[in-house]
């Protein structure tokens, strides 16, 4: 069927409406490769918030857990689950993630009237974005390499714990977005008989999009099949977050000092600035809407980057710290300063020496290798930044591995956490379009520490206009698209223009 110019319009005002989020800015779907189940999947809710007091370990010395038939010891199992992004290994499976990635709600928010258009809705933004997403890919060889870096990170860090910590564990990859998907690593932890599990998500700080998503399939996945995952079968503890680990931050450090030891003595000369280096911390965005909604995502970025930078030299000592927020899509509001803002404005105060850090990502992929190293960086030579330097994402830095498995048997030792406690405690489930639009009232109540001043309400005005656009947008792609089909003839010639 032939796309009307209307449709196409239509097409276009939603997509610059919806808020989108991590790896938005280079990706798209084949029908062979839809999972439906990520679109229809429920959302369940919870208002437990209690910390279990027992520790994992302690839970199973003094619990009889049923082993799986194959199981032969009554032994714990410990197995290492790490939950992650995932990302199309060939230039054939960018549709098909792309897809699934818009197919979930906590990427793409529709108005709860149309959620059960999100398929129809992932399907045509995938489509579109496609073809620009396959050039980003090739432009770092047709791949995300963000499979290869986890396989590598589970492989080390299961042979550090067991070196450093006499723990003998089995480790699973599960991928939101692509393939190894996370219910095909909950189908080998049941079938390996696994009846102590740490959720490690490899975000290093807590974002409703990126550990809240993962964390929230699991949380269906565990109540769809409780006598799989269920307490008296499996005990599970989460690591929800982990930014503020001392191994976490001096590994990111050490990276950063050693790219600002790599200054030449005639590259320091260069600067017009009075501090000759400095440092961008490039984190990914989120639409501001999310921060007011509870994610506290922004506030351990700040946290985590002040940490960092009390490990770095300081101005006296030549180098100054700054911190941006890349990958923004649409017209609403995202968190600030934007990187692509941030660079002019340092080339205009004669900044000549960088170093920028990836800081939100813990392996290369497609924001590092496109967005930042060939988007960024000519920006950056544009303007007049002439010495650029890029720390590399952790990867499989060894002070950051063993920092992973101190990570996993701490979680061990500690009081745990399940998937609905950390969901509860950062507030996963608030990001409704409904709680989102009543912010203004939560806010005049004096939550979140901020008062109902004039400045808010102008906000709040805007930020429900777009919520209102939005939504005329979406219901006119869906009028649309059904008066096609039902018709058989694009929009436009029904009208005879």
């Amino acid at each position: 069927m032939t796309r009307s110019p209307l449709l196409t319009l239509l097409l276009l005002a939603a997509i610059d409406r919806i808020p989108l989020l991590f790896g938005v800015t280079a990706f798209g779907l084949s029908p062979s490769n839809i999972r439906h189940d990520v679109a229809n999947s429920s959302r369940q809710r919870s208002t437990t918030t209690k910390t279990n007091a027992a520790t994992t370990f302690d839970y199973l010395s003094t619990t009889n857990l049923t082993p799986e038939p194959s199981s032969s010891t009554d032994d714990p199992k410990v197995g290492v689950l790490l939950l992650n992004l995932g990302g199309p290994e060939t230039s054939a499976d960018v549709e098909g993630f792309l897809y699934n990635l818009f197919a979930d709600p906590d990427i793409i928010r529709l108005p709860s009237l149309l959620s059960p258009l999100q398929s129809l809705v992932a399907f045509i933004i995938s489509k579109r974005r496609a073809p620009k997403s396959r050039e980003a890919y090739n432009s770092i060889g047709g791949g995300s390499p963000i499979l290869q870096y986890t396989k590598a990170q589970a492989e080390l860090m299961t042979k550090a714990l067991s070196e450093r910590h006499g723990i003998t564990a089995k480790t699973y990859i599960g991928m939101r977005y692509w393939y190894p998907f996370t219910e095909e690593a909950l189908d080998q932890i049941r079938q390996d008989g696994i009846n102590a599990l740490v959720i490690l998500p490899l975000y290093p700080q807590f974002s409703i999009s990126t550990s809240g998503s993962s964390l929230r399939v699991l949380q269906e996945e565990f109540a769809k099949h409780s006598e799989f995952y269920g307490p008296k079968r499996m005990f599970h503890t989460v690591i929800p977050s982990w930014y503020d680990r001392p191994g976490y931050i001096k590994s990111v450090a050490n990276l950063i000092k050693k790219e600002l030891d790599s200054f030449t003595k005639e590259e320091m000369e260069e600067s017009i600035n009075s501090i000759p280096r400095h440092v961008l911390f490039s984190a990914h965005g989120v639409p501001a809407s999310y921060i007011e909604a509870g994610d506290p995502y922004k506030a351990q970025i700040e946290d985590c980057v002040s940490r960092i930078k009390e490990l770095l030299p300081t101005e006296e000592e030549g180098v100054q710290v700054h911190l941006s927020f890349q990958s923004r899509v649409g017209p609403v509001e995202w968190l600030r300063p934007y990187t692509d803002d941030v660079l002019p404005e340092l080339g205009e105060r004669g900044v000549k020496n960088l170093v920028v850090v990836p800081i939100s990502f813990v392996s290369e992929h497609i924001e590092t290798l496109e967005e930042i190293d060939i988007e960024y960086r000519e920006l950056a030579l544009e303007s007049g930044i002439t010495n650029w330097r890029r720390t590399p994402a952790l990867n499989t830095d060894a002070t950051f591995i063993e920092d992973m498995a101190d990570m996993v048997a701490d979680a061990l030792n500690e009081p745990s956490q399940s998937i609905t406690e950390a969901c509860v405690a950062n507030n996963v489930g608030n990001l409704d379009l409904e709680s989102v639009s009543h912010q203004e009232e939560i806010a005049s109540a004096g939550i979140l520490g901020v008062g109902a001043d004039d400045d808010l309400r102008g906000k709040m005005r805007l930020r429900n206009g777009e919520l209102f656009n939005g939504r005329i947008a979406m219901i006119g792609i869906v009028a649309t698209c059904l008066i096609e089909i039902l018709s058989g003839k694009p929009l436009i010639h029904l009208f005879s223009w």
